[in-house]
């Protein structure tokens, strides 16, 4: 291709050229070297987490947080969710000193306007309300809705901790790019149960430990599901971007459109309503929500959000533990490969292997066998990476006080419900 077939407005005229695109820009390989972690939060009145908040005082907070001075990106997702995505850092404790920093400083200026963040997977007592009002999120609405309330949920009432790795050496090996792309997809079931938190939906047990990862399951696959394991990466990736679903078409004036079983392909060969250009491409992958997304790195997206100030530095260490170390990452692999027997060829998130995950968390003994070893490779490899003892020490009493107990925070959000009901504070 030209160097102008990569303008934004270039318009895209050949399935091998958008292939050639998605190849170059979703996977981006060398040695592994950075971390990052994108942190959502649900945004709650203080010591008062059934109540909704008035879009006026999220108006406010969100105008007073636009003039802090932080290292991480601050974003809104539509129901008011806090996002901060942190800057790609050279080692583990860089990203986490750097978005702890950012936390305390986005905690002090929400304090004194009475809400707080809390970190759940799913808002526990409140229904899925949209806060921000924009044709992305008209047109994603509209979209999601015809498959279910799945997707309403999951935009308007979720929050995760997403760990972005980079996606490796182009060469075969424990650090290469094929065997952190399975290993991912292996490895996601096993941090779903591992750190399930979001057992309860609109003041009730749903029966599942991960809601969020069932609302996921639950979207139209054609937005969700990975692309098969069986082939590259890159391949692989690139035909799931080309037959995936075009969520809208963007416009000028008015509501954007939202075509009815439109597959980028299609757009490409039959140019309507208008020619697809390179940056309706770039928007069409960010509209794909799979557990694993290239982004140039690996952005794994199947961890809820964690509890407590400091939570999500346990996942977020573990996985990095997990993917980097090389040692630990071979263990990690020999250990759930045998997993993929239970995906039965189908894709995640809406296999038996992920479901039961979501499910039934470390309730399930093959999960809590590979949790098990999981965890060990980890806390012997958090040293070697450089981790702080006190994040050593957070990931071995996680270990201890729940993966080892067959236990999630989940469970002690079930455990609280049972006690307390509706006065169980998240």
């Amino acid at each position: 291709m030209t160097e102008g077939d990569c303008t934004p407005s270039a318009v895209l005229v050949a399935d091998a050229d958008v292939e050639a695109l998605v190849r170059g820009i979703c996977f981006k390989t060398g040695p592994p070297r950075a971390i990052g972690v994108e942190l959502e939060w649900l945004v709650q009145p203080a010591g008062r987490p059934h109540e909704p908040v008035a879009p006026d005082r999220l108006d406010a907070a969100y105008a007073a947080l636009r003039d802090l001075s932080l290292s991480s990106a601050l974003t809104v997702e539509p129901g008011g969710q806090l996002e901060l995505s942190s800057a790609p850092a050279r080692s583990l404790m860089e990203c986490v000193t750097a978005v702890s920093a950012d936390l305390a400083a986005v905690r002090a200026a929400l304090g004194p306007l009475g809400l707080a963040l809390a970190g759940i997977g799913t808002d526990p007592w409140r229904k899925p309300t949209r806060w921000l009002r924009h044709p992305r999120y008209d047109a994603m609405e509209t979209y999601l809705d015809r498959t279910g309330p799945a997707g309403r949920a999951m935009m308007c009432s979720s929050a995760s901790v997403q760990v972005c790795l980079d996606a490796g050496y182009e060469e075969p090996g424990p650090l290469g790019l094929g065997r952190r792309w399975r290993l991912a997809h292996l490895l996601g079931p096993v941090l779903v149960a591992v750190f399930a938190n979001s057992p309860l939906a609109e003041g009730h047990p749903t029966g599942w430990r991960s809601t969020r990862q069932a609302m996921w399951a639950g979207i139209e696959p054609g937005r969700s599901a990975a692309p098969p394991l069986d082939a590259d990466p890159r391949s692989g990736w690139a035909r799931r971007v080309l037959d995936a679903p075009v969520m809208c078409v963007r416009t000028d004036d008015g509501p954007w459109l939202v075509p009815d079983a439109l597959s980028f392909r299609e757009w490409i060969r039959g140019g309507l309503p208008r020619p697809p250009t390179r940056a309706d491409l770039d928007y069409h992958v960010s509209t794909l929500f799979p557990p694993v997304r290239p982004r140039g790195h690996l952005e794994l997206r199947m961890i809820d959000a964690q509890p407590g100030d400091d939570g999500w530095i346990v996942p977020l260490a573990v996985t990095a533990a997990l993917f980097d170390d090389p040692q630990a990452a071979e263990t990690a692999y020999r250990c759930v490969k045998s997993l993929a027997e239970r995906t039965r060829g189908l894709p995640a998130p809406g296999n038996e292997l992920w479901l039961t995950a979501a499910r039934r968390g470390l309730g399930d003994p093959e999960l809590h066998d590979a949790a098990l070893v999981c965890f060990a490779a980890a806390c012997e490899a958090l040293p070697r990476l450089g981790a702080s003892p006190e994040v050593v020490r957070a990931a071995a009493e996680y270990r201890d006080r729940h993966t080892a107990r067959r236990r999630s925070p989940a469970d002690d959000l079930i455990d609280g419900f049972t006690q307390h009901g509706k006065d169980l504070l998240v």
